[in-house]
């Protein structure tokens, strides 16, 4: 989890993401955040977010995007 928040703070530095359940819902994170977010997880952990998972509700939350890893990284 600790590598995650790493992540979401470079790819959008000074926002408090630690009980936010909408990061997309609310504008926190727009699509080009995503777009670059996925690339980061992708590098960093050494997976591949297929385009059918990257949806509102894998990255809402940090919860849920941390869900989204440990998922691909199980397969």
């Amino acid at each position: 989890m600790e590598k995650l928040m790493k992540i979401l703070q470079e790819v959008k530095p000074g926002v408090v993401y630690e009980g936010k359940t909408d990061l997309i819902d609310s504008g926190v994170l727009d699509s080009f955040d995503v777009i670059t977010l996925v690339a980061e997880l992708n590098e960093a952990y050494e997976i591949d977010i297929p385009v059918e998972e990257i949806v509102e509700e894998n990255f809402n939350s940090v919860e849920a995007i941390y869900s989204l890893i440990q998922k691909l990284l199980d397969e």
